[in-house]
């Protein structure tokens, strides 16, 4: 099972190279994708990426919650964000936010506090899915995360399984993921 996100803070204070590349991994995606909901585009979004990175080395001892890195990393990057807004509007830029992945959400659209929330809660399946062992994780990805779940038939050729055993995996492959998120440390 992956290390907390708990155990990765105390390594990295440690020094610990490999902690640093588990937790830069594990929420370099998150950290982009806030970014980019937040208006930026690509090259801003990296940009606030990276200095996020640079802030959590610098204030790496001073985090008094190590087991809610991913709030602290999340609230970071929407601080950034803004402030790359804001240097930009001083220094007289004309900065366009009119990206059409942006600006395509419906008016019902979740609200941006909402939208980071369901980000971060979608990284955090992710993880579970990832601790996962091959074949549950394989057969939820084929159920759940494409557009179009798979058919049946193709589930079964692809596990080298019966059909009629594909009801009762999903079910121990769900309360595997409930147990390892009940597990996590949010």
């Amino acid at each position: 099972m992956e290390p907390s996100d708990e155990a990765l803070i105390l390594a990295c204070r440690r020094g610990d190279a490999f902690a640093w590349e588990t937790l830069s991994t594990r929420y370099r995606g998150l950290i982009y994708n806030v970014a980019r909901r937040v208006g930026l585009d690509q090259e801003q979004a990296a940009d606030v990426s990276q200095n996020v990175f640079a802030i959590l080395v610098r204030k790496l001892d001073g985090i008094e919650q190590p087991a809610h890195i991913g709030a602290w990393l999340t609230t970071t990057t929407r601080h950034e964000a803004w402030k790359l807004r804001q240097r930009e509007r001083a220094s007289g830029m004309i900065v366009s936010y009119d990206a059409p992945e942006v600006n395509a959400l419906p008016e019902e659209s979740l609200l941006p506090d909402e939208q980071l929330l369901r980000l971060e809660e979608q990284h955090k399946v992710d993880m579970a899915v990832a601790a996962l062992d091959e074949r549950c994780r394989k057969l939820l990805t084929l159920l759940f995360y494409r557009p179009d779940p798979a058919p049946y038939a193709e589930v079964a050729a692809t596990l080298r399984i019966p059909e009629g055993s594909i009801g009762p995996l999903r079910g121990r492959c769900l309360r595997k993921l409930r147990g390892i998120l009940n597990g996590m440390e949010f």
